[in-house]
């Protein structure tokens, strides 16, 4: 766990020491998000805060590869096609946060860069449910591009407000942290599962280190370099798990559930992957393409209801907590305490959702109370 731990406070202190050199650089370029009306910042705010998060994850992934006990793990055999998608998606993100490109070239280059990790080692060759496999190396190929373009696209449809993407992945890293370090004390020191945990570490470290500077009010934005970054970092972390798992040695030592290996990246990625989804759908209903931005996210509805965009924020981490952090509890507890627990949860969250949003506490007054009036908003809400 030390050895972990010396990652995760190595991603956290490089990238909060970087962030205001990216700082600078982008204010120097003019890489400056502007204000539009979809927005929700005031000023104009300096953008390539992924740029950080990259120089962080690196460095900590060279620091693994120099420990005793990581060193096989996070060798350049393990990690190329990781460490050179990293480079490479930094790259497109700076490009896109410069130049703003169309996005059909930023979806070229998505599903470029993840045929690239996949051919390099970072592919989805078996889904470990009941033996699943898949039958042949080009489908695996295909389906590793679908994963990773998901997830990148997914994280990047999230990032609306400040601290919102930074904390989310945060919170879904914990989770494929314990996930992936359960295996690691389940199967030997020098398995797979090692390289997984080492990626999660460094993944919540980044995050942190970069939430310091973009909590509201946010000094600086990840831009589309951190939410491309986030997403495909968290995709390479749940394929170097699901992908090689073998399920006569894992479940015959742990009662857990088969289907997990599936679960979790999807409970870490629950909300994007929503967001996402129900935007598209959306946009395509409107005539619109998919890919057009607008203010209809979740989290735009959840800032709108609640009035405050701090509170839109906590309510997605606490909705976020509760399915990544659930669905990883699932290797430490049997199924049965997991229900319990994931359900006492859930309500509380509810709960927690109906406090903190002004809007859901006066629709459920208004039902009790029919001649219940909303009041007045205070001039100063939003800021």
């Amino acid at each position: 766990m030390k050895f972990y731990a010396l990652i995760f406070l190595v991603a956290t202190a490089v990238t909060y020491l970087a962030v205001p050199l990216v700082r600078q650089f982008a204010i120097a370029t003019g890489t400056l998000a502007p204000v539009r009306e979809r927005d929700v910042h005031q000023f104009p705010t300096p953008r390539l805060g992924g740029l950080a998060m990259g120089v962080g994850f690196l460095v900590a992934l060279l620091i693994a590869s120099h420990t005793p006990y990581l060193a096989e793990a996070a060798s350049w055999q393990h990690t190329r096609g990781l460490v050179i998608g990293v480079v490479l998606i930094c790259l497109l993100g700076v490009a896109d946060d410069i130049w703003d490109l169309d996005w059909y070239t930023k979806l070229a280059g998505q599903i470029l860069i993840a045929g690239l990790m996949a051919y390099l080692g970072i592919q989805l060759t078996s889904f470990p449910v009941f033996g699943l496999t898949i039958g042949s190396s080009r489908l695996s190929l295909v389906v590793t591009i679908l994963v990773v373009v998901a997830a990148i696209n997914a994280v990047n449809f999230v990032d609306g407000l400040d601290g919102l993407a930074s904390g989310m992945m945060a919170i879904g890293a914990s989770g494929l942290f314990i996930y992936s370090y359960t295996l690691t004390r389940t199967l030997g020191t020098e398995s797979y599962a090692s390289l997984a945990t080492t990626v999660a570490a460094a993944l919540a470290g980044i995050c942190l280190g970069f939430l310091a500077h973009n909590f509201s009010p946010a000094s600086i934005f990840m831009g589309d370099t951190g939410a491309m970054l986030l997403g495909l970092v968290t995709a390479a972390a749940a394929i170097i798990v699901t992908g090689q798992i073998d399920p006569a040695v894992v479940y015959f030592r742990q009662a857990f559930p088969s289907f997990l290996p599936i679960l979790l990246p999807i409970a870490v990625l629950a909300l994007p992957l929503f967001d996402m989804i129900a935007s598209v759908i959306r946009r395509l209903y409107h005539h619109q393409s998919p890919f057009q931005a607008d203010a209809g996210h979740l989290h735009h509805r959840l800032s709108h209801a609640g009035r405050s965009r701090v509170r839109a924020v906590l309510v997605m981490y606490i909705w976020t907590a509760v399915f990544s952090l659930g669905a990883a509890s699932l290797t430490l507890l049997r199924m049965r305490y997991v229900a319990v627990v994931v359900g006492v949860a859930s309500l509380l969250a509810l709960i927690a959702t109906i406090e903190i949003l002004p809007a859901a506490r006066e629709g459920i007054r208004r039902r009790l109370n029919p001649r219940y009036e909303t009041p007045q908003a205070p001039a100063h809400a939003l800021d």
